[in-house]
């Protein structure tokens, strides 16, 4: 069985790199087909494996420009040339899906989200973030992209969904239905935390859908600590509303955000996600999750026994939720196990066998 493993573009490592690092180990020989590739940021694992890039990866600033050049990605996927194989292999959340394969090949294509600027987000990404003539081109622009999206989902025989939020999403827009597998989780790297903690923690890239908007005015409206760990286009404005008890700590190494999990409380996890790997990583290490009753989160915390939810992206819900979590009594072990639910082992055992039987019933 010859296999193709293809990713939108290859300029980072983040959980759908991680998510191809699990599918390039279930198949070793088979090459990676990408837009555009940027190797140093690469984990070592991927950085030896056989990878192709498109035409856009001679273009100017092509790593660091990669979605402005969109619609170009998304003719130059259907430039490769993939007829030499049995099963082509997509990791998508944007254009690798749009692939042109052969009949008698079988595409499976494991889908972190649709684009989510070009369906659900689209008209707050046009309001808040665009402006000027990108603001003016949007329109046209993303009309065209899910015009393709919608056409280019038909070309997969198989879709896999990283979540059950994604699968509904695949249902509304592709009207195709998808097996959800959850993305993999190294659950081995975090060792179970049985001390209390003493602060909150919010963790990730400071953007603003993930709303640590929210998690700073609660920590001031009840004056507790809060730690804000990681980077991002937020940062000035976030450090801008913060209290006396919120601590910004920039972006960490894995070290020092397991000892940032040591020492917290909880995971405050106010935005909505696709999946959300970093509820998974704190569970692993037993600490509880105060998360939005949204995305993700409803598949990944379990409501009284390792996390909170709060049902309004308002400050008010989520001081309540947080409030709530401080009467539980929680059970570090418990937690722990739910996290165990997302291992690597699973998700390749799963897909294997999604791909195999595809293979088996189609090919």
């Amino acid at each position: 069985m010859r296999v193709a493993l293809v990713h939108d573009w290859l300029v980072t490592m983040g959980g759908a790199e991680r998510v191809l690092e699990e599918m390039a180990a279930l198949f070793p020989d088979a090459p990676i087909y990408t837009g555009i590739v940027d190797r140093a940021q690469l984990s070592p694992f991927l950085q030896q494996r056989t990878i192709i890039s498109s035409f856009v990866q001679s273009f100017p600033r092509a790593t660091r420009w990669y979605n402005r050049y969109l619609p170009l990605l998304m003719y130059a996927m259907e430039q490769f040339d993939l007829s030499d194989y049995d099963v082509v292999i997509s990791s998508s959340s944007a254009v690798a899906k749009g692939v042109v394969t052969r009949a008698q090949t079988v595409h499976v294509s494991y889908i972190h989200s649709p684009m989510r600027y070009a369906w659900d987000l689209y008209h707050e990404y046009r309001s808040r973030e665009a402006t000027g003539l990108t603001k003016h081109l949007m329109g046209p622009v993303f009309h065209y992209m899910r015009l393709w999206d919608r056409i280019s989902s038909d070309r997969v025989d198989v879709m896999v969904a990283n979540s059950s939020l994604v699968r509904r999403r695949i249902q509304k827009h592709y009207r195709r239905d998808a097996e959800v597998i959850f993305p993999p989780v190294a659950v081995d790297r975090f060792k179970v935390c049985t001390t209390p903690g003493s602060y909150y923690l919010v963790w990730s890239r400071l953007v603003a859908y993930k709303r640590f908007d929210l998690a700073i005015q609660a920590a001031n409206a009840l004056k507790i600590p809060l730690v804000v760990a990681g980077d991002g286009p937020e940062r000035v404005r976030l450090e801008r509303m913060a209290g006396p008890t919120v601590r910004f700590v920039g972006r960490v190494q894995d070290d020092e955000i397991d000892r940032l999990i040591d020492g917290a409380k909880a995971l405050l996890f106010p935005g909505e996600e696709d999946f959300g790997i970093v509820p998974v990583e704190m569970q692993a290490a037993g600490r509880p999750v105060i998360a939005f009753s949204q995305g993700g989160a409803l598949d990944t915390v379990i409501p009284h026994e390792t996390g909170c939810f709060f049902d309004e992206q308002r400050v008010e819900s989520l001081v309540e939720a947080i409030q709530a979590a401080e009467r539980v009594d929680w059970d570090p072990r418990v937690i722990r196990q739910n996290a165990e639910r997302f291992r690597g082992e699973i998700f390749r055992e799963r897909f294997r066998g999604v791909v195999l039987a595809a293979f088996q019933s189609l090919g």
